[in-house]
């Protein structure tokens, strides 16, 4: 680190430090911090946008609390580098989502100042109130529980019910809403407007102000002062917003909104709020990306930006020009170009618009687009709600997000045989956003539920012509899994074909061992096939294509002709493509089946290469397994 450069952050080391220093200082260490992340991640790609926005809330909370011991979630851990930094990772920082580094999320395995791991939004209020109430039960009522929820976050339904949930058992737990007013892509919805009132009314912010700082400083009477503030500020709420409180209806005490970058009133307040009990949520208005203009600009984009320029903040990107394209932006001209033809198509995505690329079908058809926010479950059931109308929903969800809607899959869609189709990007491997984000699970848990086609494309020609027949087939819910990156194909957009539902392709023919495959996996396998050949080995190659319903004429021809199955998936060995396999070998006849998969664990952050070294993934690996099999 350049201490040279860093006058305050080079002596902080934990927030004991940080506390040796005096409050004015610390509009000048927050400079420090928000240089520091702007100059690694623009080396070091991370989650950059919210972090900066965060690192005044991180110093004044590590200022006034005393963690570890008192308890801080992140919530989502987008908001969390300032943290890092503060909490003894600073000179690992540089390590940041790479393969053995530190993680980009909290984690509590990685430091006792990660009070809770996050990498999926909406659950710090649960989290911190479960431990405010094991701190009651326990006897040790004398800590201080705080939850960050921010980047979209509190509009999730999760949160509402631990909202709903809380004040009921009079937790002592402070929840500080990092209000952004953005998520990855701009929040909707009727809380991001209902924010929008609070923060934008003059009168009441004006009211607040002068009452809060002219007697929040009268020392001799200050709790009975701050008792009265939050009766007072309650009815100006009432009569100035012309309307209820949603916080302070469901038993929280509001106080708010305030600066969220004037780090010492941020100090002022969370000192005053320290000394009164039970559920108080405090509300912040914060800039994402504060502190580098392009990030300020566009917020979207440096979200996550990739490598950027530290000192103008202009992407360094990388030419796409002949190479493939990205599965995503395949699955939004393709879906566009459905919608075209039929009026019944629409899209629905759980705030991830611009990831999935659904803004492609937005920009031409706005009014069929719906972004429903940070809401999974609700996504689901909506897009059952206009599949039993006769409308043609294609659902596209994060593979690791849709675990949170899987009763609703279940439940509204399938045992209805409704014909949702679900596009389940970012399957497989991801990479550095690491083990809360893999998409590893999604064929395993899918297979147990009836009535579901579930379809992997091996590239993104396929991907098109399975959207092709999910739209034509109207008769089950169709699942589409595929994975994040490029396909393979340059020249790609080629006419739309139908695909027969549950039947196989037989890639290669040969001799011995027969190697099934599911999904992108597949071009590992045919690569790996071609350096076997080399050496005088013809395995056979099939693309599955279907996990259900499962191809049983081919693998009938498959047990009968070769001696060994090896099956390949980007997925969880236990109850995916091994299992189906498996399963059907056992109620057939004994054939030795070998797996590609990952075996029962979570897989860590890292880039793609090394994930795939490790998940023995690479062709190489591959062809070795192979050839090892024939011994």
């Amino acid at each position: 680190m350049r201490t040279c450069k860093y006058h305050f952050l080079s002596q902080i080391n934990s927030p004991e430090d940080l506390r040796k220093l005096a409050v004015s200082d610390l509009p000048a260490l927050c400079a420090e911090i928000r240089d520091y992340i702007i100059a690694e991640t623009a080396e070091n790609p991370g989650h950059l946008g919210s972090s900066l926005g965060a690192v005044e809330l991180a110093v004044a909370i590590h200022y006034v609390f005393d963690t570890p011991n008192d308890k801080l979630v992140w919530d989502v851990g987008h908001q969390a580098y300032a943290h890092k930094i503060l909490t003894g990772r600073k000179e690992q920082f540089h390590t940041n989502r790479k393969y053995h580094g530190i993680s980009g999320f909290p984690k509590m395995s990685e430091s006792e100042y990660d009070a809770f791991g996050t990498g999926h939004s909406s659950t710090s209020i649960s989290a911190v109130l479960g431990m405010a109430v094991a701190g009651k039960l326990s006897g040790d009522d004398t800590r201080n529980y705080i939850a960050v929820i921010g980047d979209g976050s509190i509009g999730g339904g999760m949160a509402f019910e631990a909202l709903n949930h809380a004040a009921e058992t009079n937790a002592n737990i402070l929840i500080i809403l990092n209000d952004n007013k953005i998520a990855i892509d701009k929040n909707v919805g009727a809380m991001s407007r209902y924010l929008l009132n609070i923060t934008s009314s003059p009168g009441y912010n004006r009211a607040k102000n002068n009452i809060w700082n002219f007697f929040s400083t009268r020392r001799p009477f200050h709790n009975k002062v701050l008792r009265f503030l939050g009766k007072l500020g309650n009815a100006l709420k009432g009569t100035l917003l012309r309307g209820s409180n949603l916080f302070q209806a469901l038993g929280f005490r509001y106080f708010g909104p305030v600066d969220g970058h004037n780090v010492v009133y941020l100090v002022k307040v969370l000192k005053d709020l320290k000394t009164i009990q039970g559920a108080r949520l405090l509300h912040a208005i914060t800039v994402k990306g504060k502190g580098l203009t392009l990030a300020e600009e566009n917020q979207t984009t440096y979200h996550a930006p990739g490598k950027f320029d530290p000192d103008t903040g202009e992407r360094i990107t990388l030419t796409s020009v002949g190479q493939p394209p990205k599965y995503q932006d395949v699955f939004g001209e393709t879906i566009l170009e459905l919608a075209k033809q039929d009026e019944k198509v629409v899209g629905i995505t759980p705030a991830m618009a611009t990831g999935c690329s659904l803004t492609i079908m937005a920009k031409e058809l706005p009014e069929r687009v719906f972004d429903v926010g940070i809401a999974e479950q609700h996504a689901v059931t909506f897009a059952a709600g206009l599949a039993a109308k006769g409308m043609v929903p294609f659902c596209n969800i994060y593979s690791s997000f849709l675990q949170r809607a899987y009763d609703q899959i279940i439940h509204d869609v399938a045992l209805q045989k409704l014909p949702v189709i679900f596009c389940i990007d970012r399957a497989g491997l991801v990479g550095e956003d690491g083990a809360t984000h893999q998409g590893l699970f999604d064929l395993a848990f899918l297979r147990a539920v009836p009535n579901l086609i579930i379809a992997a494309p091996m590239d993104e020609i396929a991907l098109r012509n399975l959207m092709f027949t999910a739209y034509n087939q109207r008769d089950l819910p169709f699942v589409i899994r595929y994975p994040r990156g490029r396909g393979v194909h340059p020249d790609w957009r080629l006419p739309m074909k139908e695909v027969p539902v549950g039947k196989a392709e037989i890639l290669r023919e040969g001799s011995k061992i027969a190697v099934l495959s599911l999904g992108a996996i597949g071009n590992q396998v045919a690569s790996a096939l071609d350096l076997l050949r080399e050496k005088g080995i013809q395995p056979a190659h099939i693309d599955m294509r279907f996990l259900a319903p499962l191809d049983t004429e081919t693998l009938s021809y498959v047990i009968d002709n070769y001696d060994i199955i090896i099956t390949a998936e980007d997925g969880i060995e236990q109850g995916g493509l091994y299992s189906a396999v498996s399963e059907f070998v056992a109620a057939n006849k004994p054939v030795r089946v070998i797996p590609i998969a990952v075996n029962h664990r979570f897989v860590e952050h890292g880039d793609i290469p090394s994930l795939y070294e490790e998940c023995g993934f690479t062709a190489a690996q591959i062809a070795e397994k192979i050839a090892g099999a024939m011994q």
